[in-house]
């Protein structure tokens, strides 16, 4: 953990300095960092009060107070009285606070555009990737509870579920690259013999993140297989596993399968509890060194039909 604060502590000096934050003048303008957000957020939501900036930009109304008043006394800032509270005032920029809102946009956009520069193509989506994924993962931290959606998988997500499921299984449990290997190998038959009528793959998303995946493949004779189920960290604890396993096994149901198979370890807990209360059975063991450690490997059925 003191690690990851240490880098995250470095990365924010980085880009503090990198951008200019802490100088007095911001973007080379007569104003703070402080003070030009203000100037935004009143020329990009014209009428709204000095109690939603207080709120949004977390900042101390009688700091927020004096910021108002040089920019009334500038001419930049003009108010009116909010119809539907008479205590409030909505807030609005004058032709002159509008200039300099176009301004210190004008200075930010050349700002990033000298930054990137340097950059080809590639290396600038990269960047733009990453930063879509610190958002991301910090937007789910602050808002756990946001619900997954589930869709039918796609072009480019098989290579998502081998690197994230790879990821996992061999930083959590040690295991080593055939692992990877299997995924792969699982995945590449898949898609090499996908038939849409008796196969499915769906891959669940948060704010537009992938989170989770499960895949129902054809095993012959009557019998589906269930594949490649994954939850990551930042989902666990929704009821996202338990989601993607009903999924599986109404589709399963549906394509007229007699039984469905799966085939998992014994110290993946939580996978095992799921599929236990969706109904699955325990048919086989064995005891294997595929992935380094020595663990036990168990085969699941599912029966689809009644008895």
């Amino acid at each position: 953990m003191s690690d990851l604060l240490d880098t995250i502590r470095r990365f924010n000096r980085f880009y503090t300095d990198h951008l200019g934050l802490l100088s007095q003048a911001y973007l080379q303008s007569p104003y703070s960092l402080t003070e030009a957000r203000v100037i935004y957020e009143i020329g990009a939501r014209p009428g709204v009060t000095a109690a939603d900036l207080t709120r949004d930009l977390t900042l101390d109304p009688a700091y927020l107070s004096r910021i108002l008043r040089r920019l009334r006394a500038e001419n930049l800032l003009r108010s009116e009285r909010d119809a539907n509270d008479r205590r409030s005032q909505n807030l609005f920029l004058t032709d002159a606070g509008q200039s300099e809102w176009q301004t210190l946009g004008d200075q930010s956009r050349r700002q990033i555009e000298q930054s990137l520069a340097p950059l080809d193509t590639d290396a600038k989506n990269t960047l733009v990737d990453a930063m879509k994924t610190v958002r991301d993962l910090l937007d789910l931290a602050e808002n756990n509870n946001t619900p997954a959606i589930l869709r039918q998988h796609r072009p480019g997500d098989m290579g998502w579920v081998i690197e994230a499921q790879t990821r996992f299984y061999t930083e959590t449990f040690g295991w080593n690259d055939q692992f990877e290997a299997l995924a792969a190998e699982v995945a590449g038959q898949y898609l090499k013999s996908f038939d849409p009528a008796l196969e499915r793959g769906w891959i669940a998303e948060r704010n537009g993140r992938r989170v989770g995946s499960v895949f129902i493949a054809n095993g012959g004779e009557g019998i589906a297989k269930l594949r490649l189920l994954y939850v990551d960290g930042t989902a666990r604890g929704l009821g996202l596993g338990k989601l993607l396993v009903a999924e599986a096994i109404h589709f399963a149901r549906q394509c007229g399968y007699r039984q469905l198979s799966l085939w998992t370890n014994d110290n993946l807990e939580a996978a095992r509890s799921i599929y236990r209360k969706a109904g699955f059975r325990l048919v086989s063991e064995e005891r294997h060194r595929m992935f380094g450690p020595e663990l036990t490997g168990q085969t699941w059925v599912l029966d689809l039909r009644p008895a």
